[in-house]
């Protein structure tokens, strides 16, 4: 399916064709080639795929936790074996460099791992006697069919936080991949399949808007998880909630990179350049706002140009391909980045490492810009304030921890913050109190594994239970409480109602 020259869905356990006369082709960023068409499913094949769902669902649902559980053993099995395939395929339509893909595709296996072990964390509470002769108890159970829609910018990863969660929770999924890159989906799928199971269990269907409209609203769908943009994530938790659902969905970014005077600068330049220029700059948990605070501005800006400028930049589909990143992922995103920058020179900011220069000479139709930093930002710049989802990186300077901290508090995401520094207090203080869901100490990349969620917060977020952890299995479960009476039967030699051993 991988391989296929148009994608198909999968449903009832089959590879089945869309209903629909409309594709998107699939490119390679590297280039700007098409290699596959993706079809934009609407209500019909939600419908068929939901259906499919529900008859699975009560096998599935009434088969024991550990027989589950052993499924995602043998597919983390062969998730393993595949690894490098899969990275390759996650590179070829996204534009990663093979060992971002390869670090991403490792990020969904401990995902599988965390899954492996859900019926642990499936059993429930009980007291005995909580009041006389009475006992109580609380038991988890799967909501039923339940729905997926992952981004683009990590085509493996963001799937496999949802779905191995899910099923093995005892629910049937349907995943609606990103229609820019559906390879990798399918391509999991195959493996997902191999490892037993069952029919109906999980879904795949394609499209845009309107596909995503009819998971939304389809009744027979009871909880939705979602990442991509704030707009759409606003859109995909108040369509969902308003037509029952119960929905999950996290936004977009501007994740703050606090340096302070005392920071090591060796190791600090090293997580800053990996932060913000790792993955082209398109994940939610980039450093995607730099805050040098005092006198320490000047050294940092310079020697980030420094490292970031000799970053090599280029092809990633190729075999041999040796470069520190790779493109854009389409053409219309490259030119949105690139007005972003044009924006930052309009406003007055200083434009000190200009990725819009760079060219890619074995691949002019490409999806290329390289590095660039932006000094002296103003916090109300659009710079500032949006999310570039690319490689460019504002400065804004500060005199003090206090003026970072307001910063933080200002902004109107809150999805991650790092600080640089070798002051306990300064980083006690930082942890505590700066206004982002996950934080950093001395760490680029603040992305919680598997055994933690990913807590984003103010418009970075929309929901109450987060993606991954504990939070994730309580999100596609319900509880169910119980209290437990019995009554002795009565002696046949007695009108007394209620017998009781000892009693006369």
């Amino acid at each position: 399916m991988a391989d296929a020259n148009t994608c198909r869905c999968l449903i009832g356990g089959q590879w089945t064709e869309a209903h629909t006369d409309r594709f998107d082709p699939v490119r390679n960023p590297s280039t700007g080639e098409t290699i596959a068409h993706v079809p934009m499913c609407g209500n019909e094949d939600v419908d068929r795929a939901v259906q499919a769902a529900l008859k699975a669902f009560p096998a599935w649902r009434d088969t024991p936790p550990p027989d589950r559980a052993r499924i995602m053993f043998r597919f983390h099995d062969l998730l393993q074996q595949h690894t490098d395939e899969l990275a390759r395929l996650v590179t070829r339509e996204h534009g990663k460099t093979f060992l971002e893909s390869k670090a991403s595709v490792q990020r969904g296996i401990e995902m599988v791992e965390f899954s492996a072990g859900i019926p642990a964390l499936l059993m429930g509470d009980a007291l005995r006697n909580i009041a006389p002769d009475v006992d109580a108890e609380t038991i988890r159970h799967p909501l039923g069919v339940v729905a997926g829609i992952t981004p683009f910018n990590f085509p493996a990863m963001v799937p496999l936080w949802m779905y191995p969660v899910a099923i093995t929770c005892g629910n049937c999924f349907i995943l609606k991949p990103s229609e820019r890159v559906p390879l990798s989906a399918l391509g999991i799928a195959e493996l997902l399949l191999e490892a037993g199971l069952p029919e109906g269990v999980f879904s795949i269907v394609h499209g845009d808007k309107a596909c995503v409209d009819a998971l939304l609203t389809h009744p027979g769908i009871k909880a939705l998880s979602f990442v991509g943009s704030t707009a759409v994530a606003r859109h995909v938790y108040q369509t969902g909630t308003a037509h029952g659902k119960r929905v999950q969905a996290a936004g977009g970014a501007k994740n703050h990179m606090v340096i302070m005077p005392d920071a090591e600068l060796d190791p600090t330049i090293s997580g800053m350049r990996h932060s913000a220029f790792g993955c082209a700059g398109e994940r939610c948990m980039a450093g995607s706002l730099a805050v040098p605070v005092g006198d320490i501005a000047d050294e940092v800006v310079a020697r980030l140009c420094k490292a970031a400028g000799a970053m090599r930049v280029g092809r990633t589909d190729l075999p041999d391909a040796t470069v520190d990143m790779g493109p854009l992922i389409t053409q219309a995103h490259l030119e949105r980045v690139r007005g972003y920058i044009a924006a930052a020179e309009r406003e007055g900011a200083d434009l000190v490492l200009d990725g819009r220069q760079l060219e890619v000479a074995d691949a002019p139709g490409g999806f290329f810009v390289g590095p660039t930093i932006v000094d002296r930002v103003q916090p109300e710049m659009s710079v500032a304030r949006e999310e570039i989802f690319g490689p460019v990186l504002p400065v804004v300077r500060v005199a003090t921890l206090d003026e970072a901290m307001a910063l933080g508090d200002k902004c109107q995401y809150a999805n991650g913050a790092v600080i640089f520094t070798t002051s306990g207090p300064a980083a006690r203080r930082f942890k505590h109190n700066f206004s982002a869901g996950m934080i950093g100490v001395n760490v680029g990349v603040p992305a919680p594994l598997a055994w933690f969620p990913f807590t984003g917060w103010k418009n970075s977020f929309f929901g109450d239970l987060h993606i991954q952890a504990a939070e994730g299995v309580a999100f596609y479960t319900q509880q169910r409480m119980i209290m437990t009476r019995w009554f002795e039967p009565a002696r046949k030699d007695t009108h007394d109602p209620v017998w009781r051993p000892g009693k006369t």
